[in-house]
């Protein structure tokens, strides 16, 4: 199932929304709507009003959240990085770039890029109600005068908020990148998120007495900065490695026409749970066993393995680094990719192949 929906397109860039956005849509609608002034929108007027300006500030709030995140987006693009799309989602927005810049004071830089956003939205707005109130004396009293504030305090705390130096948020990635002047990327990484861990924690403490949102935000924190830390941990161990080094260079294969019955017993016996499909010399696609598990029982005699089997096959020369490899796979929640030189298949690496590897390299 599709949890994220393209809406459009910014600089080249796919803009998406979660599908966890459409249930905070409302929710906040209703925070809007519930609270009094400064903070709401209640007994502004009819409910319909209410309702409406409610609706219409959380918009434009995730508008901001937006922004945001093409401030960072712009900068990278223009150090090289690609960004393959920006997803509105439950706790704001998430860019997903192909990879962090290791140059410090370009990952500072990015990194800064979307809080100073907020900030300059915030400042601009709260300036601009100052300036109306100034020469309009009814402003202050409009709903216009305290969607503005709203939205101008929201901004300028999102952008201090996200200043902390707690990973992976942009405060974090702030303090990595300093750090990373004065040691290398991966001690960095996990001092930064280590530090992110015991904000997170922190933060869940605050939010059990509190407000049980910095609860969500606090795991969200935590296990955002211990998979951070695995990946560049993971990436930066495999960099000086190829492909080659680590597959597996005996590849087993199925042919198009065997039955997913005859496959599930193969697979029993060769205790591998993925294969190239090759009819001669030629690559037809992969299965695994995700592909034929929902083959019901009493179908498999008549399913074929090139019924279920992935045509569009996801491959690697042996030449390629074996971080490479890892990232690939990431992008591309596959357990397994195929080692192809030219037209022949060299090699199989799974994910087993990596993580046994780097425990080789770590030890």
């Amino acid at each position: 199932m599709n949890s994220s929906y393209k809406i459009g397109s910014i600089m080249g860039i796919p803009i998406k929304v979660h599908i966890t956005f459409l249930f905070i849509l409302p929710i906040f609608a209703l925070v809007f709507a519930t609270n009094p002034q400064p903070y709401g929108f209640a007994n502004i007027g009819s409910t319909a009003m209410t309702y409406g300006l409610s609706l219409l500030t959380t918009i434009l709030l995730f508008v901001c959240v937006l922004l945001h995140e093409l401030g960072h987006s712009y900068i990278a693009k223009g150090y090289g990085v690609e960004i393959k799309d920006i997803t509105l989602m439950l706790l704001g927005g998430v860019s997903s770039m192909e990879e962090i810049p290791r140059e410090p004071s370009q990952e500072f830089k990015m990194a800064f890029a979307g809080p100073l956003v907020s900030l300059i939205i915030g400042f601009v707005l709260l300036g601009l109600n100052v300036v109306a109130s100034a020469y309009v004396p009814s402003y202050s009293s409009t709903w216009l005068s305290l969607m503005v504030g709203i939205l101008a305090s929201i901004n300028i705390i999102l952008g201090i908020f996200n200043l902390i130096p707690a990973f992976p948020m942009d405060g974090g990635r702030l303090l990595r990148a300093l750090l990373a002047k004065r040691m290398n990327y991966v001690q960095a990484t996990h001092f930064a998120a280590s530090f992110g861990k015991m904000f997170a924690f922190m933060m869940a403490v605050i939010g059990w007495f509190y407000n049980p949102w910095l609860i969500l935000i606090a795991v969200f924190v935590f296990f955002s900065a211990s998979e951070e830390d695995k990946s560049t941990t993971v990436t930066v161990s495999l960099e000086n490695y190829k492909v080659s080094d680590v597959m597996s260079k005996d590849v087993i294969s199925v042919e198009p026409e065997m039955t997913v019955e005859q496959l599930s017993h193969f697979m029993f016996e060769n205790k591998h749970l993925g294969y190239p499909v090759i009819k001669g010399n030629s690559l037809k696609g992969i299965v695994t066993f995700t592909d034929i598990r929902n083959v019901l029982p009493h179908e498999r005699y008549a399913v074929l393995v090139s019924d279920v089997m992935t045509k569009d096959v996801v491959t690697l020369p042996s030449s390629a680094s074996a971080a490479e490899a890892f990232k690939v796979m990431t992008i591309n929640n596959i357990g397994r990719i195929l080692v192809m030189d030219g037209d022949n298949v060299t090699g199989i690496l799974s994910r087993t192949d990596l993580m046994k590897s780097l425990m080789l390299l770590t030890e």
